[in-house]
């Protein structure tokens, strides 16, 4: 496993060479060794254009093999910045503008309004192609002047290797660096927990310019010498026969892609089943009780949930495979940094108590880039203060209230929305709930929550508030209930539950 102090490029030299290490569905990929060569040439590359240790590459590649690789390989190099690539020329422009990346990658062909935004900003783009196997390429470095790197070589541990931003609220987002220790910390972590091991493939649905996809399918499974196998994006409705060509012994996804996954599995029983998976891992947002209980039922394999962020190099806390306890509602036990309660003053609380989860170990990033006043709000005595709110319980399990800024307000009364969340898919009518604050003139904030019913399923909004008054105090049953067909998501697959309300029309 990754030990605190390596680095991505020793991570590539792990593995027996022969072994898978990335591939696609229908191709075959690049063995550990095939990998490993990409790597230093594309090392040798940069170096020979200037570009070295902790320089950042801003990569825009659409999901799929290549960028898997690319990422890993710019990882131990330089400073890898992947980006969104369905981003619009404003939000490249901000992105790019922020980070200041000394190239851009892109693919060859790729008329991406990434394109004319770095060269509006001067910043080179190096043209990628794809060849060979699954996750080959071919960099074109013409647009960069060759000139030797100043910092040559493979990247270190304590050189930036991951620069990501935060997803913002109402805020600016900050700029998250991580180390290359930070990366092999977390990717061992992960690794330990799920007992990876050279016998595992996992199947990643999940975006790869975020951090879940990042750590927890790729370098995770690098990290102990297994294979990722990487399509080119989420497809419900192509998700189970994906499970038969490719036999992946794991996946890991956000709530919203399990729910969409357990409406095909529900439909198609015995191929989930015969898929044979030795356990799903769901990461990035609460996952609701019901849910988890239905996946375990069908896929006949444990769900095992974690809580991770982009500032923890994604995970913090994950619940344990069998035979240990999985406790549904619980985000699990540490799993990697030390965790703990702290309430305002900056006391760390005993069992039971709410608060505010703190963090601290390898894997969580030094500090934002270039932003003095966020890192004296997040950090307090060596502890990163998450902005989650939750207790730990007698045995060591977190169980999280919600995000600070996201918990009602009712008139002096707290409401947690994962807990109405909860109860709301309980509803044998409900599939997915999404409770939020709704602005109200005397209390403040009210309760209210968006549902999307089962297909095929009715309930009326007294239904669903009379269900949840036999389970809730009266001050935490949704006073509006709205029915959706979709509940609006940002693009890492996550339920948008601030501003939900203007979103909804529902606020000025």
């Amino acid at each position: 496993m990754a030990q605190a102090g390596a680095s991505v490029a020793e991570i590539l030299t792990r593995g027996a060479d022969g072994r898978a290490a990335i591939s696609a569905p229908g191709r075959a990929g690049l063995t550990r060794a095939a990998l490993s060569r990409l790597a230093e040439t594309v090392r040798a590359g940069l170096n020979g254009r200037g570009i070295g240790r902790g320089e950042r590459v801003a990569i825009v590649l659409p999901n799929g093999p290549e960028m898997a690789s690319c990422f890993v390989s710019v990882a131990a190099a330089a400073s890898a910045a992947p980006l969104n690539p369905s981003y619009k020329a404003d939000e490249f422009s901000f992105y790019l503008g922020d980070l200041r990346p000394r190239a851009l990658v892109l693919r060859e062909e790729d008329a991406s309004p990434a394109r004319a935004v770095a060269e509006a900003l001067a910043i080179p783009v190096i043209g990628l192609t794809p060849e060979g196997p699954a996750g080959g390429f071919r960099l074109d470095l013409a647009a960069l002047p060759p000139a030797p790197a100043v910092l040559a070589g493979p990247a270190a541990a304590g050189d930036e290797a991951l620069v990501l931003h935060t997803s913002g609220t109402t805020a600016r987002p900050k700029i998250v660096p991580l180390s290359g220790a930070n990366l092999a910390a977390s990717a061992g972590h992960i690794a330990a927990t799920l007992g990876l091991s050279e016998a595992d493939r996992c199947l990643n649905i999940m975006p790869l310019f975020h951090i879940h996809g990042l750590m927890a399918a790729v370098l995770a499974s690098l990290a102990a010498g297994a294979e990722v196998c990487c399509t080119e994006g989420f497809n419900a409705l192509k998700f189970l026969t994906l499970l038969a060509e490719v036999k992946p012994s794991w996946y890991s996804a956000v709530p919203t892609m399990h729910q969409a996954i357990l409406l095909r599995a529900r439909q198609h029983p015995a191929a989930a089943r015969a898929a044979g998976l030795r356990f799903l891992r769901s990461s990035s947002a609460s996952l609701p009780a019901p849910v988890m209980a239905e996946l375990e039922e069908v896929f006949g394999a444990p769900v095992i949930e974690s809580y991770g962020m982009t500032e923890a190099t994604h995970q913090m806390t994950s619940n344990p495979l069998p035979p240990a306890a999985r406790k549904p509602g619980s985000v699990g036990r540490v799993a990697g940094p030390e965790v703990a309660i702290m309430d305002r003053e900056g006391r760390i609380l005993p069992p039971g108590a709410e608060g505010e989860v703190v963090i601290r170990g390898p894997n969580v990033t030094a500090g934002y880039a270039a932003n003095p006043e966020a890192n004296a709000r997040a950090f307090q005595d060596g502890w990163f203060r998450t902005g989650d709110e939750g207790r730990i319980d007698a045995e060591g399990y977190l169980f999280l209230s919600g995000r600070l800024k996201e918990i009602i307000n009712r008139g002096g009364e707290k409401v947690s929305p994962l807990e109405v969340d909860g109860v709301l898919s309980a509803h044998p009518a409900v599939a997915q709930a999404l409770a939020f604050a709704l602005p109200h003139p005397m209390l403040g904030e009210e309760v209210a929550a968006a549902v999307v019913l089962r297909e095929g399923a009715t309930a009326s909004e007294q239904e669903i508030r009379e269900f949840a008054a036999e389970r809730l105090a009266s001050f935490k049953v949704p006073r509006k209930i709205l029915f959706l067909d979709e509940i609006p998501k940002g693009a890492t697959g996550k339920l948008q539950r601030i501003g939900l309300a203007a979103r909804l029309g529902l606020a000025p």
